[in-house]
């Protein structure tokens, strides 16, 4: 029985209307954002490397060596985790294989959005064809394929604590290939694996020893969440260098903070870019001349407008430390056991997510702190004891009309919600599998919260944006900068100027929607 697609699914194009984009090769090397963005989000083609194929079908070999030893070894011939020391009988061994997908994949609460889900099935893929997991050629083949017919599968919230991999979702992932469970078709429509596979020419796999282990034992599912996360904050931190401008602009703020020189006495990186581009956004402005000699009485600006390259850059700084994290990552073979180049089968402890779920906490801390400043610099150009001139919440008539009083509510609160988020998920490992795996990253939970704390981000600088805009109409007949005037005449496109109250709702997700990065 199918149903209807939630708007998440439905809003991804139709392969009649998709923009055809470039294949992604995937070989054993190592695999770019932008390339996981591509096949996740953009739904770009994979092709496979022949040569690594061969190397795959070379380690294959090893492992049925080890399935037709009558010693046993971990992974090919027994059972897993807790059970690791239980023989099992080759007659028995496809059974144990879909048993373990089954059993794993026990994912519950809301279905996670496609692009996760096919970033997470494109990193297990890349991991498969570096050739140390064992698995057959055709396993490696049937992943490309359902990435390909653009079958994604029913992946839930919760399942994974970031240990021996991102288990239940790797397990909802391999259970589709297996022509079980549910999916998504390329539509978007929700229908059991049985029928979506053999519509799409594809057949099920039936696992053999090492395979169901090998497709559920990586931190696949963090990473895909930390590579997109990586890519949208690039350019929300972008439009926060921008939305700052307009800020110190509308409360006129003095530009000569974010010299050069200023910078380079305190040489980090992300905060002279951040200097950069606001002090770019600003030059050309009569608003900042207007009262840029010696007639302006004020010393210094507020924090939240003259340290914004340090806040800003800041997160640049922790992103470049994520970026090279999620790098070293994406070069990575995890699996346990892995078979070695010279054809050692060997347990591991690679499977383990800190790497990943630290950085993914850190980037969360780096969200929270920079939707924080953009609030205070719009709460205020809505005070008019700070606002220097600007009529009270912006209002065309205040006391009659309240403005853009409650946007700043709106901003506020989810402020509030990311300093929440901000709370790190890896310090809080918790036991499981009968104490073997004593100690957990719980780094999808810090993906989750990190995509929603991106979400969140978008939000308040899209207030930010507005408000600054329609502060800016205020200082008419002055003059924006080039790139402010820029900006705010594409805002105008969407949003009408200052006046009488309006249903504001509509007007913000405008400018979420100018800003935020496509999700699918």
């Amino acid at each position: 029985m199918t149903t209807t697609a939630p708007d998440s699914a439905r809003t991804q194009p139709s392969p009649a209307r998709r923009v055809e984009r470039a294949a992604v090769r995937l070989g054993a090397g190592e695999l770019t954002i932008a390339d996981v963005v591509a096949v996740a989000r953009h739904r770009a083609p994979v092709e496979l490397d022949a040569a690594s194929l061969a190397e795959v079908e070379r380690t294959r070999a090893v492992i049925e060596a080890l399935a037709a030893d009558p010693h046993p070894h971990y992974g090919v011939s027994t059972g897993f985790g807790a059970l690791a020391t239980t023989f099992i009988a080759p007659e028995r061994r496809t059974q144990l294989q879909a048993s373990l997908i089954r059993s794993h994949a026990a994912g519950s609460g809301p279905e996670v959005e496609r692009e996760v889900v096919r970033a997470t099935m494109l990193l297990r893929l890349r991991t498969l064809l570096t050739g140390r997991t064992g698995v057959r050629p055709l396993v490696v083949q049937a992943y490309a394929d359902l990435l390909n017919a653009g079958i994604t599968p029913i992946v839930h919230e919760y399942g994974s604590l970031g240990c021996s991999g991102d288990l239940a979702p790797l397990s909802h992932i391999a259970l589709a290939v297996m022509g079980e469970g549910d999916v998504r078709d390329a539509q978007g429509i929700r229908m059991p694996a049985a029928g979506a596979l053999p519509a799409a020419g594809l057949a099920p796999v039936v696992l053999a020893e090492k395979e169901g282990l090998a497709l559920v034992n990586g931190t696949d599912g963090m990473l895909g969440q930390l590579a997109i996360a990586l890519h949208d904050l690039g350019s929300l931190v972008d439009t926060a260098d921008l939305a700052a401008a307009m800020s110190v602009e509308a409360l006129l703020g003095t530009d000569r903070v974010f010299a050069d020189d200023l910078q380079a006495l305190r040489p980090h990186a992300g905060q002279r870019r951040s200097a950069g581009n606001i002090l770019a956004a600003l030059d050309g402005s009569e608003i900042v001349a207007s009262h840029a000699g010696p007639g302006d009485g004020r010393v210094q600006d507020a924090y939240s407008l003259r340290c914004a390259p340090q806040v800003h850059g800041a997160v640049r700084d922790t992103m470049a430390h994520a970026a090279s994290v999620a790098s070293a990552e994406l070069a990575a073979a995890i699996d346990n056991p892995v078979v070695t180049a010279d054809g050692r089968v060997e347990s591991n402890g690679n499977f383990h997510g800190a790497p990943i779920a630290y950085v993914l906490d850190f980037l969360a801390i780096a969200v929270a702190d920079l939707a924080s400043i953009s609030e205070r610099r719009t709460d205020r150009m809505l005070d008019p004891a700070r606002s220097h001139g600007l009529p009270a919440f912006l209002a065309g008539e205040p006391g009659v009309d309240s403005g853009h009083m409650i946007a700043q509510y709106t901003a506020a609160g989810i402020v509030s919600e990311l300093k929440r988020l901000a709370v790190p998920a890896s310090v809080d490992s918790i036991p499981s599998s009968a104490m073997q795996e004593d100690h957990v990253s719980m780094g999808w939970a810090g993906a989750r919260k990190l995509r929603r704390a991106v979400d969140g981000l978008t939000r308040v600088l899209a207030i930010e944006l507005l408000t600054a805009a329609r502060a800016a109409d205020f200082r008419a007949p002055l003059a924006s900068s080039p790139v402010i005037a820029g900006m705010r005449s594409r805002i105008r496109e969407l949003v009408d100027g200052p006046g009488a109250d309006r249903y504001l709702a509509p007007e913000i997700e405008a400018v979420v929607g100018l800003i935020a990065p496509a999700r699918g």
